[in-house]
């Protein structure tokens, strides 16, 4: 696989066209030219992408420059298998999370769809060890979420499951009886829109949260003292059509990323309820609106359909409003799936499935995001199989 190259505000051609409400059919040509800026590099931050290759799953460490670049250190292979889920048109795991940073243990977790299992690595600036690949209880995991010592990966085939582990002395060690069936009803390999897209866990580790998509339900299990879930989830229909991304303010509260182009928050009660604080923020005009990341008093979400971020205030209160009232924070290249922050809120990097590339923007003390940058040389998403997953420390 050819290194990676880095472009300015150069342009991709390529078109996405969203089909319902997250999908797409992509046909592009994609040209990068010019050479790595320069920089020293900040040992402390760095991006982390998963191939999500079927034959290998890899991972892909990048240094970060003070300016923001990103520049390749190093490839790593998980020690497992990529994989699918049915007809996705641009994001094979139809999720976010796949990869997923643990700032409090320094260790980063990857799914393994295509083989059942999860691996733990040891990170050191933007250098990954490799530590554990273990079992997930259940078939094709798309996601996995940390807090503080619990961890939860979300299992996509058939009916869904969700199973926990416990950080232990720098490792994970299976939660005896933490696994527990959604329900879904799916095949063996879901469709993408019907699959679960995420597992979340509540910033005090209290309990844990799924969206099922075109299920239109979230699914909340609240954990005992020991970190196990409840026998069955909490649950509530979604504010908004289609719910996807899941990420939580700086409060607590969930704000919830729905494919069909809105935005909602809610309250998590200790019982697993879910208040509605501002359910679906109106219609942002864009088309498959299906990741996202906080940063501050902003949640910025990736619009595959329409190859742009749109970015969301959140107010105190919990109540959220369009930034920009024409739902367009910034442009992407072709396809942008996950994004990711650096956890000292300067800059925000989008992984652009369709480009095989990965946006740089610095964002502002505004919130506003300036392109500063393209890194090339991702695989590029082939409508069965590509990348999936991007984590920033």
């Amino acid at each position: 696989m050819p290194r990676p190259s880095r472009r300015r505000r150069g342009t991709t051609a390529a078109l996405l066209t969203a089909a319902g409400t997250a999908a797409g059919v992509l046909a592009l040509s994609a040209a990068a030219v010019a050479a790595p800026a320069g920089g020293e590099v900040a040992r402390t931050h760095a991006v982390f992408v998963q191939t999500n290759d079927p034959a290998a799953n890899t991972v892909i460490a990048y240094s970060r420059d003070a300016a923001g670049h990103l520049h390749e250190s190093g490839r790593y292979a998980t020690g497992g298998l990529g994989g699918s889920v049915a007809g996705a048109p641009v994001d094979p795991l139809a999720s976010q999370g796949g990869l997923t940073y643990d700032a409090a243990h320094h260790l980063l977790y990857a799914v393994n769809a295509g083989s059942g299992t999860l691996t733990v690595f040891a990170v050191d600036g933007a250098r990954l060890h490799r530590l554990q690949i273990l079992p997930t209880a259940g078939r094709i995991p798309v996601s996995v979420a940390v807090a503080r010592d619990r961890v939860y990966v979300l299992n996509a085939a058939g009916d869904g499951s969700i199973t926990g582990f416990r950080v232990l002395d720098g490792r994970l060690a299976p939660l005896p009886h933490s696994t527990r069936g959604l329900g879904l009803g799916n095949a063996d390999v879901p469709f993408f829109l019907a699959s679960p897209s995420q597992v979340a866990l509540t910033p005090d580790g209290g309990a844990v949260v799924v969206a099922t998509k075109n299920h239109n339900l979230l699914e909340v299990f609240p954990l005992d003292g020991a970190g196990r879930p409840s026998a069955s989830p909490v649950v509530t229909d979604s504010a908004g059509a289609v719910p996807f991304a899941l990420v939580f303010d700086s409060r607590g509260r969930l704000l919830v990323t729905e494919a069909a182009g809105s935005e909602s928050s809610y309250a998590v009660g200790k019982d697993g309820s879910l208040t509605a604080v501002s359910p679906a923020v109106p219609d942002n005009g864009q088309q498959a609106a299906c990741w996202s990341v906080v940063v501050g008093h902003q949640v910025y979400v990736a619009n595959a359909g329409s190859g742009t971020i749109t970015a969301y205030r959140v107010a105190d209160d919990g109540t959220l409003s369009l930034k920009d009232a024409s739902g367009v924070a910034a442009t992407t290249d072709a396809g942008p799936i996950d994004l990711a922050a650096g956890s000292d809120g300067r800059f925000l990097y989008q992984q652009a499935n369709g480009a095989g590339a990965i946006d740089e923007f610095a964002i502002g003390a505004d919130g506003s995001l300036t392109r500063i940058g393209t890194v090339t040389g991702l695989p590029v998403f082939d409508g069965g199989n590509g990348p999936e997953g991007i984590a920033a420390t």
